[in-house]
């Protein structure tokens, strides 16, 4: 038997699910803002792409420091 103070099984399980049910949202409106995210670094990566700029030119050279500190 429970203690008086404990919450019953159906309370419990009923917190559980309506915590994951709440998670679940936060968790699909983290994936939308995500989208939101990756689409607009592609807007950009394309701008860049097209007024000449080598992103890969350019993640090398901001590597390299990097490297470097590693090395020594």
């Amino acid at each position: 038997m429970a203690k008086k103070d404990q919450p019953g099984r159906e309370e419990q399980i009923g917190f559980h699910k309506g915590a994951l049910s709440v998670l679940v949202k936060e968790r699909e409106e983290m994936q939308k803002i995500l989208a939101i995210v990756e689409q607009l670094m592609h807007m950009h990566i394309k701008g860049l792409k097209e007024l000449g700029v080598d992103l890969e030119k350019e993640a090398a050279k901001a590597k390299e420091p990097l490297e470097n500190k590693v090395d020594k």
